[in-house]
């Protein structure tokens, strides 16, 4: 058994078919096949049970997929202090994220941290729905939600608010919205109700507004729409420097609060470099929700 079986392995586990194993390696799915079998044959276990639905891992697999990414992070660590220089920070952290964060606030953490560290590599993902961990999506994640299960690493990052808003065109031609029941006479942009990924972003229905006018799954998108005039949202406070077109309302009677998770595998929390860079990571992302909300 060799390191190329246990990444063909990990492949498989975390797309849970050979299909997108074979993607992520560039082999194709028969190659991978071969070597899942030679490799069940070398051990004398089966590590997947096949179905329709894919491959999933047997008990066995299991036991083995949490040797093999403890050997992967153990690996992955050792050539990044190898090859560091001066004590900073190198190889690629991947971080996941909401649309909100990712767009708004992570660019501008992230550049401060590579501009620090010039051997280090940032990916962000963004996407409208939780990552999974476990197989890889990301290094680390940032959630509006604390997950309750699961080995994981959790770590509070910080509180932000969030508000209704609306174009300064918009509310030229409609006129100031002065109290929560006028607001029945205005269209509302916000997520679409069944792309609703995690209950802390149904903001309309905590709020206790009707249905949405104007929906999208993303943040931009619905950011988008309020610019343009199309109506009144709610808004994260930190896009507002970004966003002078548009204008808090209902500041007071209409305000939201959440909070930014930091998660992690629990195993990463034995690395350095991925304890260094969470630090960094989180620390950056308080300045810089302080910074642009404490105007």
């Amino acid at each position: 058994m060799n390191w190329d079986d246990m990444r063909v392995f990990l492949s498989v586990a975390r797309e849970e078919s050979l299909t997108g194993a074979a993607k992520t390696l560039r082999l194709d799915p028969a190659t991978i096949g071969r070597r899942i079998a030679r490799l069940e044959d070398a051990l004398g276990a089966v590590l997947f049970v096949k179905s329709p639905q894919g491959y999933r891992t047997s008990e066995a697999g299991e036991r083995l997929l949490l040797r093999a990414e403890a050997a992967e992070l153990a690996i992955s660590d050792a050539v990044s202090d190898l090859g560091g220089a001066a004590g900073g920070l190198t190889g690629t952290v991947r971080v996941g994220a909401p649309d909100g964060c990712a767009s708004y606030l992570l660019p501008h953490v992230t550049q401060a941290i590579q501009a620090e560290n010039p051997g280090l590599q940032v990916q962000i993902v963004a996407l409208p729905r939780v990552f999974n961990l476990s197989k890889r999506e990301a290094d680390m994640a940032i959630a509006v939600s604390r997950p309750r299960t699961g080995r994981l690493k959790i770590q509070k990052i910080s509180d932000y608010d969030l508000c209704l808003a609306a174009s300064r065109d918009y509310l030229a031609r409609h006129g100031p919205i002065r109290t929560r029941s006028a607001l029945k006479d205005h269209p509302i942009v916000g997520y679409i109700p069944d792309m609703i990924f995690d209950r802390e972003l149904d903001y309309l229905a905590e709020l206790g507004l009707g249905a949405t006018d104007l929906a999208s799954n993303l943040v931009a998108v619905q950011l988008g729409w309020l610019r343009a005039g199309a109506g009144v949202g709610v808004v994260h406070k930190f896009v507002l420097p970004d966003m002078p077109e548009l204008v808090p309302i209902l500041e007071e009677d209409m305000r939201l609060t959440r909070t930014f998770w930091l998660i992690r595998h629990a195993d990463d929390t034995r690395t350095e470099r991925m304890n260094r860079f969470a630090q960094a990571l989180a620390d950056g992302l308080r300045r810089e929700i302080q910074m642009r909300t404490s105007a």
